[in-house]
Formats: structure tokens, sequence, C-alpha cells
């Protein structure tokens, strides 16, 4: 039998988690159910990680990674912050109709870790990578489009990511893709005047 290298067999075991999560929640995702999910062996799952929290934390920074790869904005010549933040939220409302079940799973597994005061810094992490990728897409913004931000960048992110929040369940719940643009094109609007434009 041939030996996985130990990232390999983290990666495998992290797409198996996120697929059970998906499919059957983050109740039902227990170790024996992601590792027989991963073709693996429950040894296998205890070579890679120390426990299931800590592959919790590896799926909702694998995911969290995977969303900064679709929503960075396209910095194109001559537009403006505004059209910059619509493309973004727009972007990032092309990635969850995608593949609604992921985002289904993350919600989730932030309710999850909110249950439990031991698992709470799980939604602590995952929020704080949430906003470290709103900053930094809201400062190559408005680096590319000459804006200058009035608030400080950090709350900016915080709005971004309570409108983004409330655009996936929104979203989730009615599957209104023009509505959704709506909202896309009004949270740009609010985050856009939060901004001195050149």
């Amino acid at each position: 039998m041939t030996r996985i290298p130990a990232p390999e067999r983290r990666e495998a075991l992290v797409e198996a988690a996120l697929r059970v999560v998906s499919r059957e929640g983050i109740a039902r995702a227990t170790t024996r159910r992601i590792v027989a999910e991963a073709g693996m062996s429950l040894a296998s799952f205890h070579y890679a990680f120390d426990s299931r929290d800590e592959l919790i934390d590896e799926l909702i920074r694998t995911v969290v990674a995977r969303e900064q790869q679709a929503v960075v904005p396209e910095l194109l010549p001559g537009v403006s912050l505004r059209e910059l933040l619509q493309t973004g939220i727009e972007r990032y409302l092309a990635h969850l109709r995608s593949d609604p079940a992921h985002e289904q799973a993350m919600l989730e597994l932030t309710q999850y870790a909110l249950r439990d005061p031991e698992r709470h810094p799980l939604a602590l992490a995952q929020y704080a990578r949430y906003t470290d990728l709103a900053v930094d897409a809201l400062e190559r913004a408005a680096a590319h489009s000459g804006a200058t931000w009035r608030v400080p960048v950090d709350q900016v992110a915080r709005v971004l990511v309570a409108f983004t929040d409330g655009l996936t369940i929104t979203w989730l719940v009615d599957r209104d893709d023009e509505a959704a643009r709506r909202v896309a094109a009004a949270a740009a609007d609010a985050l856009s005047r939060m901004a001195d434009a050149p």
C-alpha cells in the first residue's frame, strides 16, 4: 500500500470533511464519516490531525482562502471605487451561486462553534479571516481607484462582512439573483460613501 505524505493526507481529509458537512451537516460530520468519505482509516486521521476541531479549523481556513480567490476585485483601469466594490460583491455572489452547499456549510460551522464556549475561538478565527479578506480587498480597491477611506478600513471591512452575511443568508433562502444584485449595488454605494474619491 502506498503511503500518502502528511500534507496530502490532510488535504484529502479537509476535502472529505467539506463534502460531508455540505451534504449531511456538521452534527453528522463525525471523524468516522470523514475518514470513510476520504477512503482512509481512523489511524490515518490521527496521523494528520490531533482532533476533529483541528480539522474543522483547517476546513474553515481552506474555504476562506477559496473565497478570497473568488472575491478579490478585478482591477480594471478607470474604474471607480464604487464599481470595484460592486464587482467584488457580485463576484462573491457568483461564488455563492456556484456552490451554495459550501456556504451553507460555513454558516453551520459558525453556529457549531458558537454553541460551545470551548469552540467559540473557531468562530472568532473564522470571522477574523473574513475581516482580513475584506480589508485586503478594500485596500486594493481604494489604492487602485485613488480613493481614501475616511473611516478606518477595518471598520469598513466589518460592514462589508455584515453585508455579505446578510446577502448569503437571504440568497440561500430565496435564491433571488436579481434581488441579490440589487443588494450588491446598495452595499457598494453605502461602502463607497465611506471614502473620498479622487
